[in-house]
């Protein structure tokens, strides 16, 4: 006949070890997170700066503004790696001229979010997204899902 208390002396390190594991698991995955969440807030408002600069750089000179991105595009390529085409830096001025407002940026959301955003036009349905998304942590699929699918429209349609 086996003895239950050594049964338990068996079990009970293995179910300690179980819980180290979680417990190592969990402050990884929330560093890992963390970290995630720290560089995309970063890169948002570093191309948002980006944007400034070419903003107010190119005012309205239009043929300058064509010069000056190719020219950036082709020194940050070689410089940063991909993601400096001159669509991405044209992308990025219309991120400052969209939200010109640094502070109001949230970090929550990330830069496929803003380039969606961007897209919406009227600026109170382009608010509400970005509200919606922030207190719903939606996505950016879901975001445009919701874009897509004119839910600020049908959201109004059934107040009135």
């Amino acid at each position: 006949m086996s003895d239950p208390n050594n049964e338990i002396q068996k079990i009970t390190p293995v179910v300690q070890e179980v819980q180290v594991y979680e417990s190592i698991r969990s402050a990884l995955a929330d560093a890992r997170t963390q970290a995630f969440n720290a560089i995309n807030s970063a890169m948002v408002i570093a191309y948002w700066e980006i944007g400034h600069e070419i903003s107010e750089a190119v005012g309205d000179r239009a043929e300058y503004g064509k010069q000056l991105l190719q020219y950036l595009s082709e020194k940050l390529t070689t410089e940063f790696g991909k993601g400096f085409t001159v669509r991405n830096l044209r992308a990025m001025r219309q991120f400052f001229i969209t939200f010109p407002i640094r502070h109001t940026l949230r970090a929550e959301l990330t830069w496929s979010h803003y380039r969606m955003l961007m897209r919406v036009e009227e600026q109170n349905r382009r608010e509400f997204y970005l509200n919606e998304s922030v207190e719903f942590g939606w996505t950016s699929r879901q975001l445009e899902r919701q874009i897509n699918s004119f839910y600020y429209e049908r959201l109004l349609s059934t107040q009135k």
